[in-house]
């Protein structure tokens, strides 16, 4: 592997020009957005998410290596703080080191075409695992593989990724955000799949904001029948003072 810190291949950081065209490729599978919209959703339910943080879904990252831009979408990605960005422009990609802080976690969803997601290629096209690995060096990367809910997660250790075990319940810790990530089978928005998942660190379930509005649905409605519950007790009692010829309005 070439090294990267020779000034050739050094990466840089500089702005992306207004004119450069970022790749505009469509999902791989139906299953992907998905499964990157509900880990978002549920760290929005949770209120875990902040207005300085980047959380995205196959948006470009960028670096400039060799002379030529490098632009890796990455299936899901968090950075935990940007610098502001203009309120009436749209971010159309991020720049770690120029645009704030490095990428913190990338994931990638495995389809049925081969896409590099492991790939250590130093030349164009650059491999997915040596960009982010050498070049982002991304603390964690995620690999999932819906179809057979394979998941796999690689931390940053001493320059390369070293996979890593999950605990007892198969869910693998992220320290970037304090969460555990791990498969969960089974129904979001009329779509059944193997959906990725987060817990914390006491082993509570993050709720999908559906999940939340059911709950709180059910909540409202065990409030309103106990409600309807004493109303009732209390119309026995006073018809049953009544009877006794007590009047229960009287103090």
């Amino acid at each position: 592997m070439r090294s990267d810190h020779g000034s050739s291949s050094a990466p840089h950081w500089p702005p992306l020009p207004a004119d450069f065209v970022l790749p505009d490729d469509p999902a791989e599978n139906i299953q992907q957005p998905p499964l990157a919209a509900a880990l978002t959703d549920a760290l929005g339910a949770a209120q875990r998410i902040r207005s300085e943080m980047l959380i995205g879904s196959n948006f470009g990252l960028v670096v400039r290596m060799n002379g030529e831009i490098v632009v890796k979408a990455p299936d899901w990605f968090y950075v935990p703080r940007v610098n502001p960005y203009p309120p009436e422009l749209v971010r159309r990609s991020y720049t770690p080191h120029l645009e704030g802080d490095p990428v913190a976690v990338v994931m990638e969803f495995l389809s049925a075409a081969d896409n590099g997601e492991l790939s250590i290629r130093t030349t164009q096209p650059y491999g997915k695992l040596y960009i982010y690995e050498q070049i982002l060096r991304i603390p964690t990367y995620v690999i999932y593989d819906p179809a057979v809910a394979k998941l796999e997660v690689r931390c940053l250790e001493a320059g390369h990724y070293v996979s890593q075990l999950p605990n007892d319940q198969g869910r693998f810790w992220i320290p970037s955000l304090d969460l555990f990530l791990g498969v969960w089978p089974g129904e979001r928005l009329a779509q059944t799949l193997n959906w990725l998942r987060w817990w914390d660190a006491e082993g509570n379930l993050l709720l999908w904001s559906s999940e939340q509005a059911e709950t709180e649905r059910q909540r409202a409605e065990i409030e309103r029948q106990r409600a309807e519950t004493e109303r009732q007790r209390a119309d026995r009692l006073a018809a049953l003072l009544r009877a006794q010829g007590i009047d229960p309005d009287q103090p």
